[in-house]
């Protein structure tokens, strides 16, 4: 049997033949290409895990030894001088029925981190889109919200103390200068947590370098777009702006929560004593477990502590994943 292509005649059997022997090249080329991408994949993998691994190493070898001692003493009543003897949930219970001061100091953790994070995101926000714009000298003014992010920790909260003092502290002086009286800041239960947070605000230039980088990132063309389409300035923010720096959005409030539940040092240096401030007000949690562990000899309980904390804030980041998965835009349109 005899068929003609192109004028000329050509054997069927050769025709199959010919057939056959492209689509077996055809095949291997989609296998070599397989293969490629997989040994890509591959590389890729393993250039990932060749970064993570003094992280690894580190964890494995000055980690995970302390944290399964924790784990275990959780479950004793280990004071450091006497032999550990296990005690079960007693720990456990005692948090939840018998100490009083662990839900004062989860109430102020979670007063801080609640307030504290939201409003510490937003200021971040907003001072990286002023330092965004094309202006004289914008160089010098990221550099100079920049700093308080780099200042040490306790030469930070020692001048807070300073500008926080009822009479003559800078803050109830620029106050008086618009006839308001001004609150006794760390002396008074009501302020002593809204002034932490102020003290907070005022180092959001770690979080603003993160946003002014996102910024710059945005496509311009995107902005160009929607002026044609006659969008202002407020939708171009909330339409394209925030959407686009969702990520890092999403990045920071995690991260910031864990470590606004992590707060020690302010109250630890701004209160006497360590005492978590008047009426308890700034005893935060870490502050407490703190207490207990170097205070009181209390190893066991603290370890208890420890891990509950562990466990309230694993808990909060699972959600917040699952939350971020409705509102967090990643470029391609895929969610992750």
């Amino acid at each position: 049997m005899f068929i003609y292509e192109g004028g000329k005649k050509m054997d069927s059997v050769y025709v199959k033949s010919e057939n056959k022997k492209s689509s077996k090249a055809v095949k291997k080329q989609k296998m070599e290409k397989r293969h490629f991408i997989k040994s890509l994949r591959h590389r890729e993998e393993l250039a990932g895990y060749l970064f993570i691994a003094p992280w690894i190493i580190g964890f494995l070898f000055l980690m995970l030894g302390p944290l399964l001692f924790s784990l275990y003493a959780s479950f004793t009543n280990y004071n450091i001088t006497s032999q550990m003897k296990f005690v079960g949930f007693e720990n456990y219970k005692r948090m939840f029925t018998f100490d009083e001061l662990f839900w004062t100091s989860l109430w102020n953790t979670l007063y801080y981190v609640v307030f504290s994070v939201p409003i510490t995101t937003a200021g971040a926000i907003l001072l990286a889109v002023f330092l965004n714009q094309r202006v004289p000298g914008i160089k010098w003014y990221r550099t100079l919200f920049y700093l308080p992010a780099v200042l040490s920790g306790v030469g930070v909260y020692l001048l807070w103390m300073q500008l926080l003092s009822p009479s003559t502290g800078l803050v109830n002086i620029a106050l008086s200068w618009f006839g308001i009286e001004g609150p006794a800041w760390l002396y008074s239960p009501e302020w002593t947590k809204p002034a932490l947070i102020l003290m907070k605000l005022w180092s959001v230039g770690g979080g603003m370098l993160l946003y002014l980088a996102s910024l710059q990132g945005v496509p311009k063309t995107m902005y160009e777009a929607a002026e044609i389409d006659g969008a202002g300035t407020f939708q171009k923010f909330f339409k394209i702006t925030l959407p686009m720096i969702t990520p890092v959005i999403f990045f920071d409030i995690v991260t910031s929560l864990i470590g606004g539940f992590q707060i020690f040092q302010e109250a630890y240096v701004m209160t006497e004593n360590g005492d978590g401030g008047p009426v308890n007000s700034l005893l935060f949690y870490n502050l407490h477990m703190w207490n207990n562990a170097f205070e009181m000899f209390n190893m066991g309980y603290a370890s208890s502590m420890a891990w509950m904390l562990f466990v309230i804030v694993m808990l909060l980041t699972v959600i917040n994943l699952k939350i971020g998965k409705k509102w967090v835009y990643y470029e391609g349109g895929d969610q992750k």
